[in-house]
């Protein structure tokens, strides 16, 4: 059951759902789509260029801009793919035989995702609205703020709760001196999120180091991370993996490619808010 903010209630049928949904969290639902994702266009177009035949190579010669990891996203769907149905065959030398009839066989294969699980469920903030109003944190109330998004909420149920809280949050922001108002107009620093987001993670990097007697560091910029992958740690300005070594750890922006990843060992790169992940030890160069 979800409070929207057009303030009506909505029940969805969201199937066998992964994951878990605190009460109080923010999430977007939309209609899972049955049809195929740009990755598969792609893998397609390679694969036709190819005679039917796709690979991390053939890829690469394809398009000699793309990034190894990035490629591996499109090896990562492939393989779902031939788990689920068979639809494609992955061969002993690593290349895999697209047939014709790809893109008609994704669609299959999306449709029987839809099925099981009718919905996709985004979750936008694991903090509930009223605890963000006054938290050290980038939350989903800033993201509103920053954007100058209308919400369209509505002026009753949780519609009329969030219009409330983002008046309330707006002036917390002021107080904090990251905001401020001449008149009717208001003015926000440029780096306001990066600012919340950094003050966040200070402060719970130094909670976990408290707890398992770990250094906490940031990562720098262009410099390899590399260390064990140990858990995902929700907050406010999103979700972040704990990366472990022997002596410090560190918190970046978590991505699915490590969710069933906790325990191994993982080497990224960060690129402002994004990384390229790589699961096992990377080639050498800086590190964590």
């Amino acid at each position: 059951m979800i409070d929207g903010i057009d303030g009506r209630s909505h029940y969805a049928d969201i199937g066998e759902a992964e994951g878990s949904f605190p009460v109080g969290s923010i999430v977007r639902l939309s209609n899972r789509s049955t049809e195929p994702r740009q990755v598969d266009r792609v893998i397609a177009e390679i694969a036709a260029a190819n005679g039917g035949r796709y690979g991390i190579d053939l890829h690469l010669q394809h398009d000699p801009t793309a990034s190894e990891t990035f490629v591996q996203t499109h090896i990562r769907r492939l393989e779902a793919i031939r788990r689920a149905t068979g639809a494609v065959e992955r061969d002993r030398d690593g290349t895999w035989t697209i047939a014709p009839d790809h893109l008609d066989r994704v669609r299959d294969y999306e449709q029987r995702l839809a099925q099981a699980r009718p919905v996709t469920i985004e979750t936008l903030s694991t903090l509930p609205i009223e605890r963000q109003i006054g938290h050290q944190g980038a939350t989903w109330l800033d993201r509103q703020l920053v954007r100058q998004l209308d919400p369209e909420s509505a002026d009753h149920g949780f519609g009329r709760d969030v219009r409330q809280a983002l008046v309330r949050r707006q002036q917390w922001l002021i107080e904090q001196g990251l905001m401020q108002q001449d008149g009717n107009d208001v003015r926000f620093r440029k780096d306001i999120l990066a600012v919340l987001q950094h003050r966040e993670l200070r402060r719970v990097g130094s909670e976990i180091a408290a707890q398992i007697g770990k250094d906490f560091v940031e990562p720098i910029p262009g410099l390899r991370v590399d260390g064990v992958y140990r858990r995902p740690v929700d907050l406010a300005s999103g979700r972040f993996a704990l990366i472990e070594q022997s002596l410090e750890f560190t918190l970046v922006p978590w991505r699915p490619v490590l969710e069933r990843h906790i325990g191994s060992a993982v080497s990224g790169i960060p690129h402002g808010d994004d990384f390229d992940w790589t699961i096992g030890r990377g080639r050498g160069g800086p590190s964590l």
